[in-house]
């Protein structure tokens, strides 16, 4: 399914650091210089650090060439491909290294930058040229053997030798919000329950952002999955698709807007926008932190002897704390001191918090999930709405309130969580809506980003109360959705049916359900498939009807037995919709 992000206005941005940084050439320490090459012609890749990834493209080049000296004749430079987000650290260090009196003369050291998803990619692929990989996660090599075994290669044996740095996941918020955003206690808690409106970069494309996602379902009920989704199809609303446009549209919201980084983002950010500050705000009740593994490459019999080169390029680089911190790095245990605006000098951690972050290990099989629940949560959707306006919906519900006025709260809920990309139409239903026809259209169906479009169909649900009549024509009515919905098929996206009833069919008239069940099968397209989500509210539903129909087009049956039900009903049924049949 295709992705989408939102576009951001233009940001007013100096030149980075990583752009000031000019590609060079490093030759023996008797030449005394360094190589830090940079990326020609970058890509769009996903670096979902601590929890998981997605590989997009990989491009990778290195400028350098190497000089030979008379003591080093024969002694190739150690390279070694680091993240974009390390990269202007392990660079200053490597300068460092070719000016220490007690490292070898014969060491030398390329520094090439590469986001983590194409370096893990050309790993999987036997591509890989470097000695050594710093990736922007430990996650990455987790993530080598699934990519590799995808490929039909074999999974190399790499030597991860641990953390070099870590970076904790937390809030950015503008400087001029930020007293707004600490009138009430920080915590991911604010962002699950909406409280504090929040954006990220698009998940798939950022290593904070899924932790993000962790840490909100860290706080979410366990009983009750869909208060995480919720939490999802929310911050899935609005999808900037970088961490640049994210920050943009933070900086330029009227309503104090938080943005999901890490905080060596909202470093690098106010290292390069003295002008645009960003206040990095650590929740209260935990976050995760994303590491920086050291990981060696296999050698060959006839390379063994490099194996010095990258135990003393890893000595001096663990010896070598500052740099990490002038670049808002912490060491790999979360200590040391960063003097950066709009950062915490210290982490506000404790050391038994830390420990339990670190542990990625006991995180894996959840970063999955979570990348699996937000491809479901955004995929692009084409949905048509086909409501129940029978004469039983005026009657009262279990709580005193009409079953129309349930559905309409309902209703205005779930819409809200929607993307601008969903697109939505709505029809009604009840015998003899429409002539001899059960149904009506309402609104075609279009995108919620048209603001003309989403008035109309907030005006049609706030007036549903006033069409009410008629029995309740289900069957004719769910065949006529199916087709009207096949009829402008889109591949691109989930295209279905969600129809709500508070009963079971009562048309004479029409078609019975041995015969819609028929002819939904003789109708179904493999290559078009529109499954029909239901749901049922109140006691008058027919259920098993309902699972017939969702069984005959890949959907689902649901049922409110409850009027406070039928909201978590709907969230439920709007989440799953683009995994059907197999959630």
């Amino acid at each position: 399914m295709g992705r989408h992000s939102t576009p951001a206005p233009e940001p007013k941005y100096l030149p980075t650091r990583r752009e000031r940084t000019r590609p060079g050439i490093r030759v023996p320490k008797s030449r005394r210089g360094l190589l830090l090459a940079v990326i020609a012609g970058g890509v769009a890749v996903a670096v979902v650090g601590t929890l998981g990834f997605v590989w997009i493209g990989s491009n990778a080049s290195s400028d350098g060439a190497v000089a030979s000296s008379d003591s080093c004749e024969g002694v190739e430079p150690l390279v070694v491909v680091v993240d974009p987000s390390i990269g202007s650290a392990v660079a200053d260090i490597s300068e460092r290294l070719a000016e220490n009196p007690d490292v070898d003369d014969c060491l030398a050291v390329d520094v090439v930058t590469q986001a983590s998803a194409d370096a893990v990619a050309s790993i999987a692929a036997r591509t890989f040229e470097g000695d050594a990989w710093i990736p922007g996660s430990g996650v990455w090599v987790n993530r080598l053997s699934s990519l590799a075994s995808s490929m039909g290669q074999t999974v190399p044996e790499l030597d991860n030798r641990g953390s070099v740095a870590v970076s904790p996941v937390v809030l950015g918020v503008p400087r001029q919000h930020a007293e707004a955003v600490e009138a009430e206690p920080i915590t991911w808690a604010r962002v699950r329950d909406r409280q504090l409106p929040t954006i990220m970069p698009d998940p798939q494309a950022s290593a904070g952002s899924i932790a993000g996602l962790y840490a909100v379902r860290s706080v979410s009920s366990e009983a009750d999955p869909r208060q995480f989704a919720g939490a999802m199809m929310s911050l899935g609303r609005q999808i900037p698709g970088s961490t640049e446009a994210a920050i943009a549209t933070s900086l330029t919201s009227s309503t104090p807007t938080a943005v999901i980084l890490s905080e060596v983002e909202i470093a690098e950010h106010n290292l390069d926008n003295p002008e645009d500050q960003l206040v990095a705000e650590y929740p209260s009740d935990g976050t995760v932190v994303l590491e920086y593994p050291l990981v060696a490459m296999p050698l060959d019999e006839d390379e063994q002897a490099r194996g010095w080169l990258l135990d003393e390029f890893e000595r001096v680089l663990r010896a070598s704390a500052q740099p990490m911190l002038d670049a808002g790095l912490r060491r790999p245990d979360g200590s040391g001191s960063l003097a950066i605006t709009g950062i915490s000098t210290e982490v506000p951690y404790t050391d038994t918090a830390l420990e339990t972050v670190l542990k990625t290990q006991e995180i894996g099989s959840a970063q999955l999930d979570i990348l699996r629940l937000w491809g479901i949560m955004t995929l692009r959707s084409r949905m048509l709405a086909v409501i129940d306006v029978s004469g039983s919906m005026e009657e009262p519900a279990a709580n005193g309130l009409r079953r129309i006025d349930v559905f309409q709260q309902a209703a205005g809920g779930a819409m809200s969580q929607f993307s601008g990309e969903v697109e939505l139409g709505v029809w009604i239903f009840s015998t003899a809506r429409n002539g001899d026809l059960d149904y009506e259209d309402m609104a075609p169906i279009a995108p919620l980003a048209d603001g003309a479009h989403l008035a109309n169909i907030h005006a049609i649900v706030g007036s549903l109360h006033q069409r009410l009549g008629g029995a309740t024509g289900l069957y004719d009515t769910t065949l006529a959705a199916v087709q009207r919905v096949r009829e402008g098929y889109d591949p691109e996206m989930v295209n279905s049916v969600l129809l709500i009833t508070d009963g079971k069919n009562e048309d004479e008239n029409g078609m019975d359900l041995p015969t819609l069940l028929a002819k939904l099968g003789e109708q179904n397209d493999p290559l078009k498939p529109v499954p029909v989500i239901m749901v049922g509210f109140g006691p008058d539903t027919d259920l098993a009807a309902m699972q017939q129909i969702a069984t005959a087009t890949g959907g689902a049956a649901y049922s409110a037995a409850k009027p406070e039900d039928l909201g978590a009903v709907l969230v439920d049924a709007l989440y799953q919709r683009g995994c059907r049949p197999d959630c």
